[in-house]
């Protein structure tokens, strides 16, 4: 990165996607690409996105039960 650029935006949503700022070029493990050119990207870390790398969401879909409300049952 040139001394002179920005540095870019993440933004790690608890629960949810990474946020980064656009355009960017996500490179996948087998070598593919995805570019997107918003101005700002939600990557999935869930893998439950039926558009993976991208966000769709899927995450809200998913109940989460806390360990410590499983103990109390």
């Amino acid at each position: 990165m040139p001394a002179t650029a920005e540095p870019r935006r993440v933004v790690v949503v608890p629960g949810g996607p990474v946020l980064v700022e656009g355009p960017v070029e996500l490179v996948l493990p087998d070598g593919t690409t995805v570019c997107s050119q918003r101005f700002m990207v939600a990557v999935c870390v869930c893998r439950r996105s039926k558009r993976y790398p991208l966000c769709d969401t899927s995450h809200r879909r998913r109940v989460r039960v806390d360990v410590e409300d499983q103990a109390s049952e």
